[in-house]
């Protein structure tokens, strides 16, 4: 039964619509042109265009050899993202488990949290990690800041899935993509792009090189999750029913408010976000509410539909190696997946504290 919007009214909830409210100014960040600007001379674009090019024309050859009727599964702009994706992953930015020395370059051990700098609050960084260098002879000290800002990330372009998720999503957008920043409760943070050809939107890790593959964190990690919130210039989406399809094996608590009050919360943001788009724009965007909140609404009842006999929607019995299989995470050291719990098997030792992810 759809929820009646609630206002929030206890403490916990306001601490949450606080929260959220907060987090939806990050992608705003995403519309400022000199950035944008920024974003595009670092981009290698003749590369990236050819690369999608040339993906983009063979699938509208193996769409012309179904039929006349059939449709390229991804359209030019997706193939745009997905190359941006592969040269992000694998040439452009590096993925930071404990910074090497920068003296001498030998492994560093973590010492904690240290106040940041002034410098380091400029670029938006209200953590810095702490390090000292592991080698006896030199005993250095390096500092990680978790940078917020994208136009530092341009320059650092190391990170974890907090700086990767907000750089890549930045450049998306450079190169015309609509984005969300998708904030994860349980640590982690990725990215949403819309496709045209799909009328839908898409999951993109960059930190994973993974596309529309939302299974990747509950069914491949083994990670139980909350919430999962998207968002984009044109407001804030409840999407944990896109990431976690059975809520009785991989959901995690929601107690942060009342589920009232969260479509509240999501509404209110909506409206804040929405307030000067034009008539033909506001008509686009809840037409895709509408649409997206369809398809969230289809994973609980196929989730539903597998519980009760496992069978799928066609009323046939479905075959245990009918679901595509999903890679364990791999980004980050053996060990720091396993101290998140990420490894894809079980979950942490109770004491163990990884670095954070996410800003």
């Amino acid at each position: 039964m759809p929820k009646i919007p609630s206002p929030p009214q206890d403490a916990s909830s306001l601490r949450f619509r606080n929260l959220l409210i907060s987090l939806s100014s990050n992608p705003t960040a995403y519309e400022n042109p000199g950035l944008l600007d920024e974003a595009l001379a670092v981009i290698p674009l003749e590369r990236i265009y050819g690369e999608a090019e040339d993906e983009s024309q063979l699938l509208q050859a193996k769409a012309a050899s179904i039929g006349p009727n059939a449709k390229p599964e991804w359209g030019y702009q997706d193939c745009v993202i997905r190359a941006l994706l592969r040269w992000f992953k694998r040439t452009f930015f590096s993925f930071v488990n404990n910074p090497p020395c920068p003296i001498c370059g030998a492994p560093t051990v973590a010492l904690g949290m240290t106040p940041p700098t002034a410098d380091e609050k400029a670029g938006s960084a209200t953590r810095v990690e702490l390090y000292r260098c592991s080698a006896n002879e030199c005993r250095a000290f390096e500092r990680f800041p978790r940078y917020g800002d994208v136009w530092i990330l341009l320059q650092t372009r190391r990170g974890r899935c907090g700086e990767w998720a907000n750089c890549f999503s930045m450049l998306c957008r450079a190169v015309g993509g609509r984005v969300r920043w998708v904030w994860n409760a349980e640590d982690h943070v990725w990215t949403e792009v819309y496709s045209e050809q799909q009328k839908r939107w898409i999951h993109v890790d960059a930190c994973e090189e993974a596309w529309d593959n939302p299974r990747l964190y509950t069914e491949g990690w083994g990670k139980k999750m909350s919430y999962c919130i998207a968002f984009s210039q044109d407001g804030a989406t409840d999407v944990t029913r896109r990431y976690v399809r059975d809520a009785a094996k991989h959901g995690a608590d929601r107690n942060r408010c009342p589920e009232e009050v969260l479509v509240w919360i999501m509404d209110e943001i909506k409206k804040i976000r929405r307030e000067n788009l034009s008539k033909d724009d506001r008509r686009r965007v809840i037409i895709e509410d509408h649409r997206e909140e369809k398809e969230l609404r289809g994973y609980v009842v196929r989730a539903l539909a597998a519980e009760i006999g496992r069978i799928n929607l066609s009323g046939q019995p479905s075959a245990p190696g009918d679901e595509q299989k999903v890679p364990a995470r791999v980004s980050g050291t053996p060990a720091w997946r396993e101290a998140r719990g990420e490894a894809g098997h079980h979950p942490p030792p109770e004491n163990d504290q990884p670095p954070r992810e996410g800003q």
